[in-house]
Formats: structure tokens, sequence, C-alpha cells
């Protein structure tokens, strides 16, 4: 086995915009970056422009995204998220703050105990993220 990565399929109403995520993800951590994207051309099975594949780094670990206009009956889930250790109360406010930013709190950030401080959202792609003060 070569590797595991984690890859984002942008369904539904998220369709069209794993570019626009990419973008705003790579913004938020340090050593990340668009690697490359692939789009659909016309007269292929997506809506030309759309991202084919996404290849990108998000605090130096590999991730894929891609676009489907395809009629699904699944998109994003809380079940599976990017849980980030963050190292300070400024990057976990920070980052917890952007990725809420027209998305969902599903836990605010607080003590609950098992940590100083922890946070829950789906972001506004729907993509869902614990975030954790180390």
């Amino acid at each position: 086995m070569k590797s595991i990565t984690t890859f984002l399929m942008f369904v539904g109403e998220q369709a069209g915009k794993t570019e626009e995520a990419v973008n705003f993800y790579t913004s938020l951590f340090s050593d990340s970056e668009v690697l490359s994207i692939e789009h659909y051309g016309a007269g292929e099975n997506e809506p030309e422009g759309a991202v084919k594949i996404a290849r990108f780094t998000l605090n130096g670990t590999l991730f894929m995204a891609m676009d489907s206009h395809l009629g699904h009956k699944f998109s994003f889930t809380p079940s599976i998220s990017m849980y980030v250790e963050c190292e300070s109360e400024q990057e976990i406010d920070e980052v917890f703050g952007a990725l809420a930013s027209g998305g969902t709190e599903l836990m605010p950030l607080e003590n609950y105990g098992f940590s100083k401080k922890f946070g829950w959202l789906n972001d506004r792609y729907g993509v869902s993220w614990q975030l954790n003060l180390i």
C-alpha cells in the first residue's frame, strides 16, 4: 500500500465549489498549498470548468477533491470530520471563526472537560471540522 488520502467530493448544492473551498482551506493553514487543479472541458460528463481533480496540502497533509453534479443521495456528514490540533488560543479562535463563517456550529468553542478549548462545526461547504487546543 502506497498511501491513504482524504478525498472530498462536493455534491448537491456544493457541486461547483471545490476550487473555492480548496483555496479557502489552503489560506487558513500554514504549510498548505494547491498542488494541482484539473478542470472538465467541453463535452465531458460534468459542466465545463468543474473540478475533475484537485490535489492540495493542509499543514503538509495531502488531500484530494472534486466536483460532482450527478444526483447523489449523499453529501458530507459530521460522522467524518477533519480534526485539527491548534497550538494557541489565537490560532484556534481565528481558524474556528473563519471556518464557522457561513457554516453551522455543532459545538461552540468551549471547555468541555476533555479539552480546555474545543469546537466542532460544519463549514459553508458542509465539511465537518473539530478543533482542539492542545
